[in-house]
């Protein structure tokens, strides 16, 4: 049997809508390749993942160096060094007062943890968190999460967590136009701890993009006006950089864009380049929360993975990549609106960096267009173009490729996407 059909045979995946039919064997930069020669450009990196490309040869090579010396040995019984250094190296690069760091295994494993330091730091026990949002799969992490398509049948889930609407502009939850709007997806933030809480919050949550969502970008002085909101209501602001950090989103994490420093801030997935690994850190008044006891992880800080993520960061400052994802999202952004005025389906472009995100619709009435998504994802495939569809809706094309990725390439997504656009548009109208 091949690998599609050992799938099949072997291989949970009733969870997905669908998987591709694609086999890939190997990756260089911003291109894989699959099991029959053809190659792909990757727009979506594993889900916002492989931020430094495929194959970086320093990463692979970090990764080496440590798999032959020591894979494990828990990195919470004795001092390693990767660990040590890539903590160090955190806390040079987070903004503000973050310092300490403690290492998990994956995004929702970080927010585990940085819920629960939340908590013992504040002795509250409630938080606030975005309808709309995604933190990830424990039950934790769906408990804060504000998306009933993403939680059914796993309840019943932890009390005291209350949803505040989602700054999503397009179909504003007040009815509102921004600027005009004064920003009242964040000002309603107090309104909503005092009606909908017992008054104990930890912490508002919050992704500075929420991904899963459909790359719902907050308007310019959303988060200014939050964390005025969390100082009035005595809460911490968490903020969730699993997707949205290193680089991604033309910062080395998007929060840096508001100017706003976090009281918390969790991390994975662009951290170590695909090796596992998660990540939240905090200040040193906060990291004393932890008593002995209190929290632990048996591979989290794994040295292998320490040591992919400090390689990964280094070719980010080398090739000054989130500068980089800076300029290439603004000019994809300019090419997608472009698009824009030409397929009457998209009916908004939006993003950060290279976190972008393509809205389909059926009509003037913003009905969301979730076949046609699905179908523009499978005709890019066909044409050599691997991109992601999600949003609350299903609806949202979503381009987040590796941040090597070359302006030549960016000009074929286009091109590749202008065309997929033009078919389906065509087969609506037919």
């Amino acid at each position: 049997m091949n690998a599609q059909e050992k799938y099949r045979e072997y291989v949970i995946t009733s969870m997905v809508a669908s998987i591709e039919p694609v086999t890939l064997i190997e990756g260089e930069g911003a291109v894989v390749v699959d099991e029959t020669g053809k190659s792909y450009v990757d727009g979506f990196s594993g889900i916002s993942v492989t931020n430094v490309g495929h194959g970086a040869p320093e990463v692979a090579a970090a990764a080496k160096a440590q798999i032959e010396k020591l894979v494990h040995c828990n990195s919470y019984m004795y001092h390693v060094q990767p660990v040590a250094d890539l903590a160090e190296k955190l806390a040079e690069i987070t903004p503000g007062r973050l310092k300490k760091t403690f290492f998990a295994n994956s995004g929702a494993e970080a927010l585990e943890g940085a819920m629960r330091i939340t908590k013992q730091h504040t002795k509250k026990h409630e938080f606030v968190a975005l309808q709309m949002a995604f933190h990830g799969r424990t039950l934790g992490t769906l408990s804060i999460t504000g998306n009933s398509g993403r939680k059914k049948g796993g309840g019943p889930y932890m009390p005291g967590v209350a949803f505040h609407p989602a700054p999503y502009c397009y179909r504003c939850p007040f009815g509102l136009t921004y600027p005009s709007c004064e920003l009242k997806c964040a000002t309603e933030l107090g309104n909503t701890v005092k009606f909908a809480t017992s008054g104990d919050v930890a912490a508002f949550v919050a992704e500075p993009v929420l991904g899963e969502a459909g790359i719902v970008t907050p308007p310019e002085g959303y988060f200014q006006k939050v964390k005025e909101v969390c100082d009035e209501q005595d809460m911490l602001l968490l903020v969730d950089e699993v997707q949205t950090g290193f680089g991604r989103c033309g910062e080395m994490f998007a929060i840096e864009a508001s100017g706003v420093e976090p009281d918390v801030m969790t991390m994975a997935k662009g951290i170590a380049n695909g090796f596992p690994l998660g990540a939240f850190t905090v200040s040193d008044e906060i990291a004393t929360a932890f008593r002995p006891g209190d929290h632990l992880s048996t591979f989290g800080g794994n040295p292998v993975s320490c040591a992919a993520a400090i390689a990964t960061i280094g070719v980010m400052e080398k090739r000054r990549l989130p500068q980089e994802a800076k300029r290439k999202g603004q000019a994809t952004l300019a090419a997608l609106r472009t698009l824009q005025a030409r397929h009457s389906m998209i009916g908004d472009v939006r993003g950060m960096g290279l976190m972008i995100g393509l809205e389909m619709i059926a009509d003037a009435g913003k009905t969301p267009a979730a076949a046609a998504a699905t179908r523009v994802r499978t005709l890019c495939r066909e044409r050599g173009l691997l991109v992601g569809v999600g949003g609350v809706y299903g609806n949202v094309v979503r381009f987040q490729p590796p941040l090597v990725i070359t302006d030549a390439q960016i000009e074929q997504c286009v091109s590749i996407l202008d065309w997929a656009l033009g078919q389906v548009g065509d087969a609506v109208s037919a």
